[in-house]
């Protein structure tokens, strides 16, 4: 009896030491890390969940991101021709130089340095020095008078001194204070320039500039309208959809968050398409503008959207098609209840 009870008996395994899963001792830090990833999934669903949408009705999508391109390169047409009026305005900086007409007492060489003292100036852009015997032979051969002229025992013409002026489209009174400082020279005898060209040409800049802002505030205000209505006949057609979410207890921002981001792709592929049509249409006129450009001996090209010009585009009508979706959701989710 004692062997059997002797082999009943069993010895316990040795106690083992317990392992700790590193995976279960997660700090806050590894929970907020979770949180953020959690949400930036979310947010890739709805993003790319809200172009899912758009892609299965394409008729709907195409009519209305044409409609916002057309408009938007409409915008961005106008801004364009103000760049390039302004390029051109550049161009004609060198028509608004101030002329000063010398005294017959002051000779080549004290002219010479008075032009080069004239150069060192930081206001002044150029300077061309033209002797009496090039004022004449300039008058000789463009005025037809050259026989008249060679009867006369004493050059009458004065050396000129020609000063193109920086930035001479953009201030008008330090235009005027300038010409008053070669006034007040005592070589000088006449200083003149053609003030009211300067000022007529900034007036139909400054119209032009004006115009086109209140165009682009218009257009930008026609934009938002109508991606508001995409927004609210999606809204509508999605109805059952939010009303059910609200009664699971999804929050607006939770329900908001695919309008939103189809508010975004409307606006973004909008914007690229109106980029399209601007380029295109640049391509089409760039070489009959040039080309009436070299028959005016002129070296003018067209400027085309720059690259920060092209990301502000996008950018612009992307938030226009957040903020039209954002308006209109927070108006018409309040009114969206279960009934």
């Amino acid at each position: 009896m004692k062997r059997k009870n002797k082999n009943r008996i069993r010895k316990d395994p040795p106690v083992r030491p317990v392992r700790q899963d590193t995976r279960q001792t997660k700090t806050a830090g590894g929970n907020f890390a979770d949180k953020l990833i959690a949400h930036r999934d979310l947010h890739a669903h709805a993003l790319f969940s809200s172009l899912g949408r758009l892609v299965a009705s394409p008729f709907a999508s195409i009519m209305t991101i044409a409609v916002l391109a057309i408009a938007i390169s409409f915008a961005c047409g106008f801004y364009m021709l103000v760049v390039n009026l302004q390029q051109l305005t550049g161009n004609l900086e060198t028509s608004n130089q101030i002329s000063l007409f010398l005294r017959e007492d002051v000779s080549d060489a004290h002219a010479k340095k008075l032009a080069d003292s004239i150069r060192q100036n930081t206001n002044v852009q150029s300077v061309k020095f033209i002797s009496r015997e090039q004022a004449l032979a300039e008058f000789q051969t463009y005025s037809g008078f050259g026989e008249a002229i060679n009867t006369l025992e004493k050059n009458p013409l004065p050396i000129v001194i020609q000063v193109v002026p920086k930035n001479s489209l953009e201030d008008r009174q330090g235009l005027e204070d300038f010409l008053k400082s070669f006034q007040q020279s005592p070589e000088v005898d006449i200083a003149q320039m053609d003030l009211q060209w300067v000022e007529r040409l900034q007036s139909i800049m400054a119209v032009t500039r004006l115009f086109a802002n209140l165009l682009n505030i218009m257009l930008g205000g026609a934009v938002l309208f109508i991606i508001g209505n995409t927004i609210r006949l999606e809204l509508h057609n999605r109805r059952d959809e939010v009303v059910i979410a609200k009664l699971v207890g999804a929050t607006n921002s939770f329900i908001q968050r695919p309008f939103l981001y189809t508010g975004f792709w409307i606006g973004f592929i909008s914007g690229v398409s109106a980029w399209f049509i601007v380029t295109a249409l640049m391509l089409i006129l760039r070489q009959p503008v040039e080309k009436l450009s070299g028959l005016y001996e002129g070296g003018f090209h067209l400027l085309f959207l720059g690259f920060a010009d092209t990301l502000a585009l996008i950018g612009i009508s992307s938030a226009l098609g957040v903020l039209g979706s954002w308006v209109v959701l927070i108006c018409q989710l309040q009114y969206t209840k279960p009934e």
